[in-house]
């Protein structure tokens, strides 16, 4: 079990995913930075893992300025995660790839 920080920063990093729409996505440091957590890619990581019930695949590795990537390392979680961003309309590139500009959630002010 985390401790009590811990417990309260993967909390602020749910909320935030938990506001990323069917269709779009966001990076983990995207999601860090929202929850108040400026360069926590890697927290935001090890919440996601953590999590139930959220909409992880949409919560991806930043492989660019306007790319993200599926972030699973193992073929079964990545292909998941890959069939379930195609079923929102999400196009992944064979390579894993998803166009930040045309998918990349941006929230509203």
């Amino acid at each position: 079990m985390p401790s009590s920080d811990v417990l309260r920063l993967y909390r602020q990093i749910w909320k935030v995913a938990r506001r990323i729409p069917r269709g779009k996505v966001a990076t983990y440091g995207q999601v860090a930075e929202l929850a108040g957590i400026p360069g926590g890619a890697r927290v935001a990581g090890a919440a996601m893992r953590a999590s139930k019930g959220l909409p992880w695949q949409r919560v991806l590795g930043k492989r660019g300025k306007n790319r993200a990537g599926v972030a699973i390392l193992d073929p079964v979680g990545a292909a998941v995660q890959r069939r379930l961003l195609e079923a929102e309309g999400v196009e992944v590139t064979d390579r894993g790839l998803i166009d930040l500009v045309r998918y990349g959630w941006v929230p509203p002010r």
